[in-house]
């Protein structure tokens, strides 16, 4: 191992040393969200407490260690020197209390307790629904926790025990996997669609605003397309493309499985990101949760139609 290395490790153990001895594990995770959040607002969102209570956290850690720990700017807190001394201290006693709750979790035998699971609202709505309603009938034992939402959580802190994730490359300390190679296409609503007269004409669009803009197998078959609104999540470009605002890009499972939407003629399909299964690598053999990721793998594979747009309706 290079000395540098080496130098580093024990750095981060004397620090993490002194820092134990002077604060709780509370106080380091009020100093670790605050750097995080870049403020005392954002931490005490995370932590669940209010502002006041990390502002007096922080100020009482600074006093027991004699330094400052961040300068208040207008911008937010910024650690100063001893501030990212202890965000370094704290974030390796996080990483040891993360790995301990692993290596605990993963000597679980029985096929029930707690089992969280985190996926994208939509997908929730659209697909994982009846198969998590079969999952609980069928292992009354286990108790389900969703959180919804797609937010990165952090499975190496158990924030989750399985996430799906719509992602062409998975974090690498995860494993799992590839339940469906997903296909997007353009959706609008039958009236959008039954004045569209096609070709050069203009078609009315919902962008989203992180995105580059349309793939060049829509621009190339219509090239006139005329900006009405932009968004930065899916749940409001679908209730645009209800009410017909405009046209605009989805994954198939959102486009086919709803109602009041059609798919615009003469207009191809396309790849999008695949559709994945993950836990932490500690956690892959826990029964419960290898129990649920065969569970609903299964689940999802006869679903892939849908995924690839080749079905109009999910599978009950």
């Amino acid at each position: 191992m290079p000395a540098a290395w080496v130098k580093t490790i024990i750095d981060a153990r004397v620090l993490c040393a002194y820092y134990r001895a002077m604060l709780d594990w509370n106080d380091l995770r009020h100093i670790l969200e605050t750097a995080r959040q870049g403020g005392i607002s954002g931490a005490a969102r995370v932590l669940g407490v209010n502002h006041a209570t990390v502002a007096r956290r922080i100020t009482a850690a600074e006093k027991a260690l004699g330094a400052r720990l961040f300068d208040r700017l207008a911008s937010g807190y910024v650690p100063a020197d001893a501030g990212r001394d202890a965000v370094r201290a704290a974030e390796a006693m996080e990483q040891s209390s993360a790995a301990l709750d692993r290596q605990i979790g993963a000597r679980d035998v029985d096929i029930s307790g707690p089992l969280t699971i985190t996926a994208p609202q939509l997908l929730i709505e659209r697909m994982l629904g009846p198969a998590l309603a079969e999952f609980t009938d069928s292992f009354p034992e286990i108790r389900l926790n969703i959180v919804a939402g797609n937010d990165i959580l952090n499975l190496a802190r158990r924030d989750a025990d399985v996430a799906f994730r719509i992602s062409a490359a998975p974090a690498p300390t995860l494993v799992g996997r590839c339940v469906a190679q997903q296909m997007a296409a353009v959706y609008a609503s039958r009236q959008l669609i039954e004045r569209d007269k096609g070709g050069a004409s203009p078609l009315d669009w919902i962008r989203f605003s992180h995105w580059p803009g349309p793939p060049a197998e829509i621009r190339d078959i219509r090239p006139n397309l005329k900006v009405r609104l932009s968004v930065d999540d899916m749940l409001p470009a679908v209730a645009a493309a209800r009410a017909g605002i405009g046209a605009t890009r989805m994954a198939c499972f959102l486009g086919e499985t709803d109602p009041l939407l059609q798919r615009v003629p003469d207009l191809p399909r396309f790849a999008y990101a695949p559709l994945w299964i993950l836990t932490h690598a500690d956690l892959r053999e826990v029964p419960r949760i290898r129990c649920f990721v065969d569970f609903m793998a299964a689940k999802m594979r006869h679903m892939r139609p849908v995924f690839e747009g080749r079905k109009l309706t999910p599978p009950k």
